[in-house]
C-alpha cells in the first residue's frame, strides 16, 4: 500500500515546534525569514558521480537488463570539476568503486547522510518551524533536524549528521558534523572520514527554485575543502506529497543472503 511519510512525522514535528504543513510559497515567515516548507528535489546525475563522468554499463551485473543496467552521462556539480583527494584516500574511492554496488552503503539501505540524502533521485520535505527545521526523506526513513537556536554538540557520531543553523540574509546555513564515516557521497564511491565537516547553504531564488551549495571539509581524506553546487526544484503538481521509500525489504538478501538456511532442495547433490 502507498503510504505518506508526511503524516505521522509532520504531525509530530509540527506539535513539537509549531511549524506549518502546508507546503507555502517563499514568502517571508515571522523575522523576514524566506519560507522554505515544501517539497524539493534535485534533478541530475550527482547521485550517481558528482563529478562530470559518461554514459557506461555496470560491470558484472545483470547483462541481461540491457541499458537497465547502464549509468547515464552527468556534468560535474563540483566547483573546479574535481574532488581533491589526497593520495591514499584517492586509492580508497578507487576500490570503493571497483566493489559497488555491493559495497554502497545505500544498498544496503542505510540511510544516505548529507550532502548526499538531498541529490538522490527521490523528493525531500521541509518543514520550517522557528526554532528547529526538519528534512524528511523518503528513502531509508531518513530526517533530521536543523537546530536553529539550541546549537549543541552531538554526543555520538550519527548517519545523517548533526544540524545546527543559522540564517545569512535569505540564506539557510546548516553546518553538518557528526557524520557517520560509513556513508558515501554518491554512487561512484567517493567518501568522507569521521572528519568530515557539511556547510550547507540553502538560497531561494524564487517561489520554485532554491541554490542549493555544501562545502565539504576534511583533512584526513581531502587536500583541501571543496564545494558542490545544484538547484532543487520545488514540486508543484496539486496532489504533491512524500512517499514512503522503505528498502530494507529489497537489501534482506544482500544483507543477510549468506545466514539464509539451506533447504534439502537448495542443497549439494549428495548432501545429507
Amino acid at each position: 500500500m502507498r503510504r505518506s511519510v508526511r503524516r505521522d512525522m509532520i504531525r509530530l514535528f509540527c506539535g513539537l515546534a509549531g511549524a506549518a504543513v502546508v507546503a507555502a510559497p517563499a514568502a517571508a515567515q515571522e523575522g523576514d525569514h524566506p519560507n522554505l516548507n515544501g517539497i524539493w528535489q534535485a534533478v541530475n546525475t550527482a547521485y550517481w558521480n558528482l563529478e562530470g563522468h559518461g554514459a557506461s554499463g555496470i560491470k558484472g551485473f545483470m547483462h541481461d537488463m540491457g541499458a537497465f543496467a547502464s549509468i547515464p552521462p552527468g556534468q560535474s556539480v563540483v566547483v573546479g570539476g574535481e574532488i581533491p583527494y589526497l593520495p591514499e584516500a584517492l586509492k580508497k574511492r578507487d576500490e570503493n568503486r571497483a566493489q559497488w554496488p555491493q559495497a554502497d552503503p545505500a544498498a544496503s539501505c542505510y540511510m544516505p547522510g548529507i550532502p548526499r540524502a538531498n541529490y538522490m533521485p527521490y523528493p525531500f520535505q521541509i518543514v520550517q518551524g522557528e526554532d528547529e527545521i526538519m528534512f524528511i526523506y523518503s528513502f531509508a526513513k531518513a530526517n533530521r533536524v536543523v537546530h536553529m537556536t539550541d546549537h549543541t554538540q552531538a554526543p555520538i557520531d550519527y548517519w545523517m549528521g548533526w544540524s545546527n543553523g543559522h540564517w545569512e540574509g535569505d540564506t539557510l546555513v546548516v553546518e553538518v558534523t557528526a557524520n557517520d564515516d560509513r556513508t558515501w557521497l554518491d554512487r561512484s564511491g567517493n567518501f568522507h572520514s569521521y572528519a568530515m565537516k557539511v556547510t550547507e547553504r540553502f538560497t531561494p531564488v524564487d517561489d520554485t527554485h532554491i541554490d542549493y551549495e555544501a562545502t565539504i571539509e576534511d583533512p584526513e581524506t581531502f587536500s583541501r575543502p571543496w564545494t558542490i553546487k545544484m538547484p532543487l526544484y520545488k514540486r508543484t503538481e496539486p496532489n504533491a506529497e512524500l512517499l514512503e521509500y522503505n528498502c530494507v525489504p529489497f537489501s534482506e538478501p544482500l544483507l543477510y543472503g549468506d545466514l539464509e538456511r539451506k533447504t534439502p532442495r537448495d542443497a549439494p547433490e549428495g548432501a545429507k
